[in-house]
């Protein structure tokens, strides 16, 4: 009995131990290559200074990336006989953007390093981080060590990645199948700060919503006629290049651009968050960093699953 009793405790500690090893650490690339962050920062915030816009894309990148099997870097993967590609997704298709920059900061990376040893997945969520910081937003300590997928899911993408036409109920389910709450939910919508959408996503919302200031209405039909015009970009809130809390000063006035944006001030439970955060900048800011890290957590391939890709947008032979 005493010696079941130790062999019992001999797995709990070995599997402790275990989870501890492969768990992400913001301090992952310390020893392994600590040239790697700073690499990484400085190379997003040329892309970014080149085109403020790119900020937005890569934190969305990031979001696309996780809410889809984890955040594995499965949404870089190029179209290949075994790859069913997330970048044909619809919310991805003619749309997602920064691939050029992520292979640029790969590239640089694996050069400091001497060697493949920083993910996609990793780079993702650290120029996500260095994107928001850049346009003036919170910093976080990213956790470390995701390795990437060798598998994409176009299909699931099209399941999991929230739509702009949901309402409220549905972003709650959809952010709670992910293990995020509706704090989670405001917080990281909070990241339309910054960035743009095309016309396409909310020519429904400006012509039929009753829920719309119509002065705002109207201006954004100057830009989204009723046909034609699809990839027109309008600004998520007022000022788009800047990580702020316009966005959540645009909702109590009903002016969200998507209708997504708009559930989230609409008689409903998420109401007393966005006032929240539209009068206290600093815990808006706080709640964003703790959800990113949150959202960084989910299901994240570590250990010996996965693999460090050599191309971003390539599975390794």
């Amino acid at each position: 009995m005493a010696s079941h009793a130790l062999i019992l405790l001999q797995i709990i500690v070995l599997s402790s131990l275990a989870a501890t090893a492969f768990s992400l650490s913001p301090y992952y690339y310390k020893n392994i290559c600590p040239q790697a962050l700073p690499t990484i920062k400085t190379l997003v915030e040329a892309a970014v200074y080149k085109e403020r816009r790119m900020g937005a894309s890569l934190l969305r990148l990031h979001f696309h990336d996780c809410f889809v099997n984890g955040c594995d870097a499965s949404v870089l993967l190029d179209p290949s006989p075994t790859i069913d590609s997330e970048k044909g997704a619809l919310a991805n298709q003619n749309s997602a953007r920064g691939f050029e920059v992520i292979d640029e900061i790969k590239a640089e990376v694996d050069k400091i390093c001497g060697r493949p040893v920083v993910s996609c997945a990793d780079i993702l969520a650290v120029a996500a981080r260095d994107s928001v910081v850049a346009l003036g937003g919170p910093s976080w300590k990213v956790r470390l060590g995701r390795r990437d997928s060798t598998t994409a899911s176009r299909t699931q993408a099209n399941i999991d990645i929230p739509s702009p036409l949901m309402d409220l109920p549905a972003l709650i389910n959809n952010f709670r199948n992910q293990g995020l709450n509706q704090r989670d939910l405001v917080a990281l919508s909070g990241g339309h700060t910054i960035g743009f959408a095309q016309c396409l996503a909310f020519r429904g919302r400006i012509y039929n919503a009753t829920n719309i200031d119509p002065s705002f209405a109207k201006e954004r039909r100057a830009t989204c006629p009723r046909t034609g015009g699809d990839t027109t970009l309008a600004p998520l809130d007022s000022t788009a290049a800047r990580f702020d809390t316009a966005y959540f000063n645009s909702l109590v006035k009903q002016r969200g651009l998507l209708t997504s944006d708009q559930a989230l001030f609409s008689g409903g439970s998420t109401d007393n968050l966005v006032n929240t955060y539209r009068l206290y900048p600093q815990v808006f800011r706080k709640d964003f960093a703790h959800s990113m890290i949150k959202m960084g957590n989910i299901k994240s391939l570590t250990g010996n699953q996965g693999q460090i890709r050599v191309n971003c947008r390539r599975v390794n032979n």
